[in-house]
C-alpha cells in the first residue's frame, strides 16, 4: 500500500536532494601541486577537465549518500508497514 503522501514526499526529497548537493558541491579543492599531479597521472589537458571530472564524481558520491539516508528515513519513521 502507497502512502498518501508518497508522491509529495519524493518531489520534496529531490528538491531536498539538489538543494543539499548545490550546497556541498564546491566542498573539494584540491591545491596546485596535487591538481599538477593528477593532471599529469591522468593525462588531462587542463584543470578545466579535472575539476569537470572531480565535481561530477563529487555530485554523484553526494547523491548516493543522499539518497541512501533519505531512503533509510523514509523507510524508518514515514512506512506505513510496522
Amino acid at each position: 500500500m502507497k502512502h498518501p503522501l508518497e508522491s509529495l514526499l519524493t518531489a520534496g526529497g529531490i528538491l531536498l536532494m539538489a538543494l543539499l548537493s548545490c550546497l556541498l558541491l564546491p566542498a573539494p579543492s584540491l591545491g596546485l601541486v596535487l591538481a599538477q599531479k593528477m593532471m599529469a597521472t591522468f593525462h588531462l589537458v587542463d584543470l578545466n577537465q579535472l575539476y569537470t571530472i572531480l565535481f561530477c564524481l563529487w555530485f554523484l558520491m553526494l547523491g548516493a549518500i543522499e539518497f541512501f539516508i533519505l531512503r533509510f528515513v523514509w523507510r524508518r519513521w514515514f512506512s506505513l508497514a510496522s
